[in-house]
Order: C-alpha cells, then structure tokens, then sequence
C-alpha cells in the first residue's frame, strides 16, 4: 500500500468539532466524514461552504485510504466526487502521489481513467459547441468528441484539491485521440471550465492494495424486491446499474440507489424464436484471447442480451444478434459476440481510431467498414454496469481487419437522449466456436449448436436478396421434382381411368396449389446490421 506524506494539515470542523486532516497542504477543501460539511481552507481555519449529500453506497471495490503505484511512485486516494446524470453514477477518486502531485482516477465504461489537471489550452473547444463524433482541434492536437453529458455532483467525501461544486447541473465532454488519451473538459466551475489528459488503467496495472474485500454486492445482506413481481433481486457487481428479475424477467433500475424507488420495465423476448442464452449466466471460462500478451484470466458470463437492426426505408429484413458481458474483478468487461457470421470478442477502447472514409487505423492495424446500420435491445438477462433502456438505441458501424488482420474487429457505437450524447469504440477478434464451448465446459455436441449461425459466406444487402431468390427457386424446382418422382395422381388415374372426372380435378387441384407439401426454413446473413455493444 502506499505510504502517504507526513500529515502537512489538521483543524477542527467548524460545525461539529471533529479532526478534519489534508494530506497535502496543496488541498484547498474536504468534507467532514462525521457531519458532512463542505470546508474550505481560509488562512489557518476552516470555513464551512455547505453539506454534502450522503454518498450512494455502490459498493465500489475503491475506497479512501487504498493505494496503489503507477510508474514507481506510490499514490492513496485521499477524496471522492461522486456524480450523477440520466444514466446512472460515476466516481472520481482524488489520488494523491507521494511527490506531491494530484491526480484523478475515474471510472469509464467498466474500466479506469488516470488523469491528471492540466492548464486549460488556449485553442480549447467552448462545450456548448461540442456534440459526440466531432472532430475538434486542442492543445495542438486532433481529439474525437466521445461524449458530451449533463451532470450534477451527488456527493464528496475526503480530501479535495478544489471546493466542491454543491448545487446546479454542468456540462462535461471527454475528448479521445489516436495515441490512447482521454482528456476531459468539466464545467463544474463556471468561470473557467477544467482541463484534464490521462490514459486507461487497469487496477491491476496500479498494484492496488487496500481495496474492499469484495466488490460483490451485498447490499447489508439484504435483497431488493423486485417492484413488478416482489421477487427477491441479489445485484452481485459493484458497477451494476440495471438487471434483471429471474422470475417476471423485468429490467429494473438501481442506479439511483436502492432506497429510491425503482424505475422498471416489463419485457416479451422478441428475438427468433425466443432463444435462451447458450453460455448460461454466472458460467466462468479462461479466455486467453481477451488479455492479449497476458496470462490467461477466467471471465464470468453476468449480463445477456438479444439486440436486432432496424432495417432502412426499402428493407424488410430484420437480423438478431446475441451479446454476452462478461466480468473480471480486476480487468473489467469484454463482451462475446454472437452473429449471423459466427463468433467475436470486443472489449471497450480508450483511443479513437483514425477515420479516413471507409477506413480505420487502430494501433498499426487498418480496418474496413463493413457494415453500418441503426441497432435497438430487444431482450436482456443478468446485470449491466449501464442502465438498460426500453429499445435502446444505437447508431453502430462495424469494421473489418484487412490483411494477416482479417480476423480482427472493430465497432463504433454512438447514442443520444436528453442528457447527452455518447460514441464508443470497441476492439476484439473472431473467436472459434468449438474454442468457447470447450472454454466454458459445455456438454458435447455444443460446439455444434454454437456455431449454428456460421455460413461460409458474409453476404451484403443487395447480394443477401438475390441469393435469397436463388433459395426460393431452387426450393420450387426441388418441389417439382419431387412431385414428377411421385405423381399423388396416379392412384387416382389407376383407379378411375384417365378420362375421368376425378383424375381431372386432382390434376386442377395439383395445378393449382391446393394439394402438395408446405414448409419453412432460414437463410443465415446479414442486411445492413452486425454485432455490436455498449
């Protein structure tokens, strides 16, 4: 653990009395863990500006007091902002390094952001002007607009670098570039909005030390009642935003806390045929694919979920896919992609790829697009560290590895609603079927089932109806034929003669349509759509 500087700071609260301590004589607020009020340093006193609202218990595996190393220096975390908007919370932990210096460590899509404040740049964008997927010019450098959010801060706890913003709602922007930074402009100060770049993180990058004890929620060893059926819900992850009632298969949201009452939606699988998960949830397999480079980890199924396209003007047809979110304590989610196509994995990216028209660069590597297409959710089982919406959707583009890169996979998925926009990019690869079922331990045979969805084709829309065409024809000629192998006139023809009135009308019925065999079937490909995320 890391082992923070001699105490440069301590007074009593003003309000209660109890030892307020800073860390850092740089700190210029705190808040009192007994009373909750909001202090500010003035001269050699402290000065009360407020309360803080009480911190929603997210279970974190994060907490004050933890610690950690990054490039050799030992770092604590020594405060806490908590925020909230439309989609949920997030943390951002005040980390304060041994040599002095403050940083912040945040939570992004499951994963980790290690920032540090930076002087605003003169060329920074105005986040008025800022919407996600612009391409804007900052501090010298070219940054893709990921997302623009309307927040408020929630709660603060602990030491600060700044006084806290208690009331009002503001604009933030996070901003990505092609060399893995994310920089974020934060309106929480009116005046002059806050400048900040950092990298993605791993926890296990950082050698944490002092963590929770576990991150599995167990809410005070209570359940919540779901508020459709009063089934028991057991939330397991600390990051869980929405899941779902294993009784009435309700989405039911927890963002807001779980004494609030829960906003709720009841759901119908609509996908073909009502498909159950094949990798049942809560199944753990070691996927050495999703850590590149790294000894392989187990990865645990938490979430499902049955999303399809939402075919353009002209286009009547509809293809489903499945996704699978998968969880590791320390590295965070991936996602198993279950397409017409066969089999991928993608995990969550930092950086933002470089566009040129229907191309894309990504750490040396260059993409093509593929497919690009409006998606929505039709079904969802498990825990999601996102708030699951009725229908949500999506605006995705996905792209393909060209070259000794052909199996490789890139998407890009952007959202918008009332507070905000958002674009995500993933990466990942194809993953053999028979590879995931001898993964996961499933019984024998599943492989085959796995891989029920693979063709030895990818068609595109226009290619997709005509071989579509092709089917159908070949399917009448079958029909034909076997209807010249057996004539089911011939008995009749035998038993009345060729003349007769009967023979006559089979042959009219057999003309018409009226007599003969019916049937169905399925044609695997895809339209505009394919597998995405969140």
């Amino acid at each position: 653990m890391a082992t923070s500087a001699p105490r440069a700071y301590r007074a009593a609260c003003p309000n209660c009395g109890a030892p307020v301590e800073f860390a850092s004589a740089a700190s210029a607020s705190a808040v009192c863990s007994y009373c909750r009020s909001t202090l500010v340093r003035d001269g050699a006193a402290l000065r009360r500006i407020g309360t803080s609202a009480e911190l929603f218990d997210d279970h974190s595996p994060l907490r004050l007091g933890a610690g950690g190393t990054r490039q050799g220096v030992a770092f604590t975390l020594v405060g806490r902002l908590q925020y909230t908007y439309e989609g949920g919370t997030w943390n951002e932990w005040h980390a304060l390094f041994d040599n002095g210096r403050s940083a912040w460590l945040s939570e992004d899509n499951g994963a980790y952001v290690l920032a540090f404040d930076a002087p605003l740049p003169a060329d920074a964008p105005a986040l008025s002007a800022l919407a996600a997927g612009q391409r804007v010019q900052a501090d010298g450098r070219a940054w893709d607009v990921a997302s623009v959010t309307r927040a408020r801060l929630l709660a603060a706890e602990g030491e600060l670098p700044t006084p806290p913003r208690l009331e009002g709602e503001f604009l933030v922007a996070d901003l990505r570039n092609a060399a893995g930074e994310v920089a974020t402009l934060d309106g929480s100060d009116a005046a002059r909005p806050v400048w900040s770049i950092g990298r993605s993180v791993l926890l296990a990058e950082l050698r944490m030390q002092g963590l929770a004890e576990t991150s599995e929620k167990t809410l005070g060893s209570r359940t919540i009642p779901c508020p459709n059926c009063g089934a028991p819900l057991e939330p397991k992850l600390a990051s869980t935003q929405s899941l779902t009632c294993a009784q009435c298969k309700s989405v039911v949201d927890i963002s807001a806390g779980v004494g609030a009452e829960l906003a709720h939606y009841t759901q119908n699988n609509a996908g073909p045929g009502g498909l159950e998960p094949q990798i049942p949830l809560g199944k753990s397999a070691v996927l050495a694919a999703l850590t590149p480079g790294q000894p392989a980890q187990s990865w645990q199924v938490v979430g499902y979920m049955e999303r399809c396209d939402i075919p353009e003007a002209g286009d009547d047809e509809t293809t489903f896919w499945r996704e699978y979110l998968l969880y590791h304590p320390t590295l965070g989610f991936a996602f198993l992609v279950d397409a017409e196509d066969g089999w991928s994995w993608v995990r969550t990216i930092t950086g933002a790829p470089e566009l040129r028209g229907d191309t894309a660069s990504y750490e040396g590597k260059t993409y093509r697009l593929r497919y690009s297409y409006n998606a929505k959710v039709t079904w969802v089982l498990g825990e999601f560290y996102w708030r699951v919406q009725r229908e949500e959707r999506a605006r995705v583009s996905d792209y393909d590895g060209t070259g000794a890169a052909s199996n490789l996979r890139l998407s890009r998925e952007e959202t918008r609603g009332a507070a905000g926009s958002e674009v995500v990019w993933s990466a990942g690869a194809t993953l053999p079927a028979a590879e995931l079922a001898a993964a996961f331990g499933l019984p024998a045979g599943a492989s085959t089932a796995l891989a029920r969805d693979v063709g030895s084709f990818t068609p595109s829309g226009k290619g997709l109806k005509t071989i579509l065409w092709l089917v159908v024809f070949i399917i009448i000629v079958l029909a034909i034929v076997g209807s010249c192998d057996h004539d089911e006139c011939a008995d009749v023809k035998s038993t009345f003669g060729a003349s007769s009135n009967e023979y006559r009308q089979c042959l009219a019925q057999r003309g018409s349509g009226s007599t003969g065999r019916t049937g169905g079937g399925s044609f695997g490909g895809r339209s505009s759509s394919g597998g995405g995320h969140k």
